[in-house]
């Protein structure tokens, strides 16, 4: 996609909300066991309002996505988290038992992955597995859960949702499992969405319209949204604020504005730098 090198900021989010809705203070996270333990994410702390949509971007194995399945305590062993606090609407994500944790997952926090074949269970139609998180989530009957699966694979573009709803994963596009993602992820309304990079494997043209659909969603729910990525175009176009990762930690953190008119770090202005067609930076002194 094209990058755009002069973001023009949206709406404001509601400034009556007292507190944010995520806080990540001082998180450090990584694999290994006993003094192997190597840390991927080291004391990173950043803020999400409602409403607000904030950038996490690096480079691949920067330690974005370590932090974004962090939040949900999604970190598979011998992945662990080794410190710092998760605060989700006043509750810490953290000491939670997973009996509760589940409930958050989903129906508080919901999570685009990367991977939608993976993600998506290839024996299950897509709209049993939209069904599945209403059911769990809000009670409702299957008849009605299927229902608003239909509903939700129509909110997202999905022609001829009812009949889609009926396929499996694999008899989709890449592009309408990526939809499928965000019905999931949508399906119980959850006031803040983690996307990890959702336009990663899909192709340019898909990918805006990826992008235009979540930008659409974000503003007619209000959606508070962390959106991981590596491409400074999508945060351009998509996001309030951004944090910087370069080697498990933020470097720089600022509004869309001032990170691309005022870069204070080398790395982020190594970042702008590479973007085809954007002004160089000129020598960069060590920060």
């Amino acid at each position: 996609m094209t990058p755009v090198l002069d973001p023009q900021p949206r709406a404001e989010a509601d400034d009556t909300v007292a507190a944010p809705l995520l806080v990540v203070s001082d998180l450090t996270a990584g694999f290994g066991v006993g003094e192997g333990f190597t840390p991927v994410v080291h004391d990173v702390s950043f803020t999400v309002s409602a409403g607000e949509t904030l950038g996490l971007v690096g480079e691949s194995g920067s330690g974005k996505s370590v932090t974004a399945l962090s939040i949900l305590r999604l970190l598979e062993p011998p992945g662990r988290i080794d410190g710092g606090e998760i605060w989700f609407r006043g509750t810490d994500l953290l000491r939670l038992p997973e009996s509760e944790m589940r409930k958050v997952r989903g129906a508080g926090i919901g999570f685009i992955f990367q991977e939608p074949m993976s993600a998506l269970n290839p024996v299950f139609t897509v709209g049993d597995q939209i069904a599945e998180a209403v059911v769990i989530h809000e009670g409702l009957t299957w008849r009605d859960a299927r229902a608003r699966a239909v509903e939700l694979l129509r909110a997202v573009r999905i022609d001829d949702p009812v009949h889609r709803a009926k396929q499996y994963p694999h008899q989709l596009s890449g592009g309408m499992r990526q939809r499928v993602m965000i019905a999931v992820a949508l399906a119980c309304r959850p006031p803040l969405v983690i996307a990890d990079e959702p336009t990663t494997a899909l192709d340019v043209t898909i990918q805006a319209e990826i992008l235009d659909l979540l930008r659409e969603l974000r503003d007619r729910y209000h959606l508070a949204l962390l959106l991981i990525t590596h491409d400074l175009g999508v945060i351009a176009e998509m996001a309030d604020t951004v944090a910087v990762m370069f080697a498990g930690r933020i470097v720089e953190q600022a509004t869309v504005r001032d990170v691309f008119k005022r870069p204070s770090h080398q790395y982020t202005r190594r970042l702008l730098s590479s973007i085809p067609g954007a002004r160089p930076f000129g020598s960069v002194e060590s920060d």
